[in-house]
C-alpha cells in the first residue's frame, strides 16, 4: 500500500504545470510567475479558480520541494495541518493575535525558505486550498515582498483582494444584492461618521484606500517579527525607519487637520479619557462587524492583553532611558543612545520588534497599545466581539485615535531627539555649493476626484450566479502635478554629487501664530530626495512631483494585471510592469496636503548635502527605484538620520538658515471644490 502511495506522489510531482522561472533581466519577470499570483489571489475566500492551480493544488507535496533549511520549516507547518491544529478556513484573521500570526509566518517561512519556483508555486497553491484565507493572503503578501524568486512580481491591490476591510459594511451588502440580482452596478461608497462628527472632515485622509495599503504595505516590508536568524539579511534602520514613517503619517495627518480648520491631533494618555469614539461600519469577511467605541471612555485594563498599569511603568521605563541616554540591555550592558543611531534602537524598543534589545524589561508598547485601544469596545470579552480596526493595519488610520496613539509615540521620540546636540554650522555646510532659487513652475491645487474600484472579490459566487461588473466609486485626495525648478551654484572646480532634501511645514498654527522654526522643522513633511550631478558653475535642473522618492502610483487594478499577463502569455512579449515594482511609498496624489480655498501657507524647504558622504548604497544616480524608505536586500541607501537636517532642534535658526546650501520659501497650497 505505501508503495502505491509512493509511486502515486511520484507520478503527481511529474505532472506539476511548470509554471515558469524568474528570468534573467533586471526588471522583467517570465509571465507566468505573475499569472500564479494573480490566480492565487483571485477569489481569495473560494475555492481556486484556475484549473491548472487547483490541480497542483491537489497533487503537490510539500515534503518533496527543494530547501535551503533543510525543510524544518515545510515539516513543522505538515505537522500542524495533519494534526488539526491550524484555524479553520471561515474565520477572521489579525497579525496581532499571537497564534494566528504563528501560522501565518509559518507559511510564509516556507514560502521563503523554497529555493526554486515550483517549490514555491506548489506550496502557495496547496496551502491556499487549505488554510485559512486571512493567513494564506499575509503570508503571500510577505514573500512576494521578500523572496528573491517573485523580485519583479507585482502584487494586486489590497483593496481589491480583500475589499471589505477597506470599505463600509453598507458598500458588501449593496455588493452581495448586486451580485444576487445579476445586476453589473458601481456603488457610491462615503466616509465613515456623519457631518455632526468634526473628524468627519479629515475621514478621506485615514480612510483613504491608498493610505491603507501603503500603511500595511511598510509593516509587511518592515515587519516586527522579522528574525534574522531565519532570514537572509538584516533589516537596515528598521527601528528608526518605524518612526520616521509613523512621523510623517501623524505630521500630515496634523496638516490636513489644519486645512479644515481643525486643532492639531491631541495626544492620547493611558490614565485619560479616550475623547473620541469610532463606529467603523465595516465588517469581517467571516466573523461579524468590527466593534465600535463610544465616546469618552476611560482606558480598562484588557483581559490577556495588559493592564492599563503596566502601560504606564513600560512608558516610564522608556521616557527614564531616554533621560539618562541608554538602555539596558538583557544581559545589563548598557546601550547608548545618545547619538546618531540612539533613534534606531530606540524604534525597535518602542514597536517592540525582534530586533528590541530587552523586550523582558521594556515591553512592546507599540503593539500592545494597539490591541488595548482596538478591545476598548469589548475589554473584558463579555461579548466575544472580533478584533478592533487598531489590530489590523489595513483598518488602522480609519480610526482617529491611531493617530492620537502615534502622536503619543511620536513625542516620546522627540523627547530623545531633544536630547540630542543640535547640528553645527561645520557639520551643515556644503562646502562651495549654494541654493541660487526654487521656483515651482505651477499653482499647487489640491482636488477630490472619483476612484473606482472592483468589489468582485467581495462577493461568493454560486453554481447559480456568475460574475457580474460590481464597482465601487469614493472621493479621494489628489494634486496636480507640478513643476520644481532649482537653480544651485557649485563654486567647486570639480563635479560634486548631491542630495537634494526638500520639505514643507504649515507656516501657522491652528490659532494663526506663525510657527517658530523648531516647531515648524518637527512637523516638516518629506516631500522629496535625490542624487544629482553639479558640476562646476550654475546648475539648473527641474523635477517633477510624479518623480518624487517619497511616493510611488498606484497600483493597476487587479483585472488590468490579469488582462496585461494573460496578453503577454498569449504574445510571447514581455511584461513590463517596471513602475510598480516598489509599492512602499505614500500614493503619489497625497504628497500634497489640501489646503484651503483662500490658500494655506507653507514654509518650503530645500537642503543640499553633499551626497558622496551621504550614500551608503551604489547606483543612486542610476536607479531610485528603491528610496521610498528602504532598499529590498535591507539596506537603506541614504548614510544620514530621516529629516535630515530638520531632525535635531535648533537652538538658533540662524545657523542652519545662514548656510549657503539651505533656502526656504513660502508657497500656498490652494483646493478647489471641483470634482474630478
Amino acid at each position: 500500500m505505501k508503495l502505491l502511495v509512493l509511486c502515486a506522489l511520484v507520478a503527481a510531482a511529474a505532472a506539476w504545470p511548470r509554471f515558469g522561472m524568474m528570468a534573467d533581466s533586471p526588471g522583467h519577470i517570465v509571465t507566468p510567475a505573475q499569472n500564479v499570483i494573480n490566480g492565487l489571489l483571485q477569489k481569495v475566500y473560494e475555492d481556486i479558480h484556475d484549473q491548472d492551480l487547483k490541480r497542483l493544488s491537489q497533487t503537490f507535496d510539500p515534503l518533496s520541494g527543494h530547501y535551503d533549511d533543510g525543510g524544518v520549516f515545510v515539516r513543522r507547518l505538515m505537522n500542524e495541518f495533519n494534526e488539526n491544529r491550524l484555524l479553520e478556513k471561515k474565520h477572521w484573521f489579525s497579525l496581532f493575535n499571537t497564534r494566528q500570526r504563528q501560522e501565518a509566518l509559518m507559511l510564509y517561512d516556507v514560502l521563503e525558505h523554497s529555493t526554486d519556483w515550483d517549490t514555491f508555486a506548489g506550496n502557495a497553491a496547496f496551502f491556499r486550498a487549505r488554510m485559512n484565507a486571512g493567513e494564506f493572503v499575509y503570508a503571500i503578501y510577505a514573500a512576494v515582498i521578500h523572496s528573491p524568486l517573485t523580485k519583479h512580481v507585482v502584487l494586486p491591490p489590497l483593496y481589491e483582494v480583500t475589499p471589505h476591510l477597506f470599505t463600509n459594511s453598507e458598500v458588501i451588502q449593496a455588493a452581495y444584492e448586486a451580485k444576487m440580482m445579476q445586476n453589473a452596478t458601481t456603488i457610491r461608497s462615503h466616509f465613515t461618521g456623519s457631518r455632526s462628527n468634526p473628524e468627519q472632515r479629515v475621514a478621506y485622509f485615514g480612510e483613504d484606500i491608498g493610505l491603507n495599503t501603503h500603511h500595511v504595505t511598510w509593516h509587511m516590508m518592515f515587519p516586527f517579527w522579522w528574525n534574522d536568524a531565519h532570514e537572509s539579511h538584516h533589516i537596515d534602520r528598521k527601528g528608526e525607519s518605524f518612526f520616521w514613517v509613523h512621523h510623517q503619517l501623524t505630521i500630515h495627518f496634523d496638516a490636513e487637520r489644519l486645512s479644515n480648520y481643525l486643532d492639531p491631533v491631541h495626544e492620547l494618555h493611558w490614565d485619560e479619557i479616550i475623547h473620541e469614539g469610532f463606529a467603523p461600519h465595516t465588517m469581517y469577511k467571516y466573523g461579524g462587524s468590527f466593534p465600535t467605541r463610544p465616546d469618552n471612555v476611560h482606558f480598562e485594563n484588557v483581559e490577556g492583553v495588559a493592564h492599563v498599569r503596566d502601560m504606564l511603568i513600560l512608558e516610564s521605563r522608556i521616557r527614564d532611558a531616554i533621560a539618562h541616554g541608554y538602555i539596558t540591555g538583557r544581559d545589563g550592558s548598557v546601550i547608548s543612545i545618545r547619538d546618531a543611531h540612539g533613534i534606531d534602537i530606540l524604534g525597535d524598543v518602542i514597536e517592540s520588534s525582534t530586533y528590541s534589545p530587552n523586550p523582558e524589561y521594556y515591553g512592546c508598547l507599540h503593539n500592545t497599545a494597539h490591541v488595548m485601544l482596538g478591545r476598548q469596545g469589548d475589554p473584558h470579552g463579555k461579548f466575544d466581539l472580533p478584533p478592533g480596526v487598531m489590530e489590523h493595519f489595513e483598518t488602522a488610520t480609519r480610526d482617529p485615535a491611531f493617530f492620537r496613539l502615534h502622536k503619543y509615540m511620536d513625542n516620546i521620540f522627540r523627547e530623545h531627539k531633544d536630547s540630542l546636540t543640535p547640528y553645527t554650522k561645520e557639520e551643515l555646510e556644503f562646502s562651495g555649493v549654494s541654493v541660487n532659487s526654487i521656483t515651482i513652475k505651477s499653482k499647487l491645487t489640491t482636488f477630490f476626484e472619483n476612484y473606482t474600484y472592483s468589489l468582485v472579490n467581495a462577493v461568493n459566487d454560486s453554481p447559480y450566479a456568475g460574475d457580474v461588473p460590481i464597482n465601487t466609486v469614493i472621493l479621494r485626495l489628489a494634486h496636480n502635478e507640478f513643476q520644481t525648478e532649482y537653480k544651485i551654484d557649485n563654486n567647486n572646480e570639480r563635479e560634486v554629487t548631491a542630495t537634494m532634501r526638500v520639505f514643507m511645514w504649515p507656516k501657522y498654527d491652528n490659532n494663526k501664530v506663525e510657527f517658530s522654526f523648531n516647531e515648524g522643522r518637527w512637523h516638516a513633511i518629506e516631500i522629496d530626495k535625490f542624487w544629482v550631478k553639479l558640476s562646476p558653475g550654475q546648475n539648473s535642473f527641474t523635477r517633477s512631483s510624479k518623480d518624487s522618492a517619497i511616493t510611488v502610483p498606484d497600483v493597476p487594478s487587479f483585472q488590468m494585471l490579469i488582462n496585461k499577463t494573460k496578453e503577454a502569455m498569449i504574445s510571447g512579449s514581455e511584461l513590463r510592469l517596471d513602475e510598480y515594482h516598489s509599492s512602499l511609498g505614500i500614493p503619489n496624489r497625497f504628497l500634497l496636503p489640501k489646503g484651503t480655498t483662500e490658500g494655506m501657507d507653507f514654509q518650503f524647504v530645500v537642503f543640499v548635502s553633499d551626497g558622496s558622504k551621504d550614500m551608503a548604497v551604489e547606483g543612486l544616480l542610476e536607479n531610485t527605484s528603491f528610496n521610498h524608505y528602504g532598499c529590498h536586500d535591507g539596506k537603506y541607501p541614504d548614510k544620514m538620520p530621516h529629516g535630515y537636517p530638520l531632525d535635531r532642534r535648533v537652538d538658533d535658526e540662524r545657523i542652519i538658515t545662514g548656510v549657503s546650501n539651505f533656502k526656504t520659501m513660502v508657497v500656498k497650497v490652494f483646493h478647489t471644490d471641483a470634482s474630478r
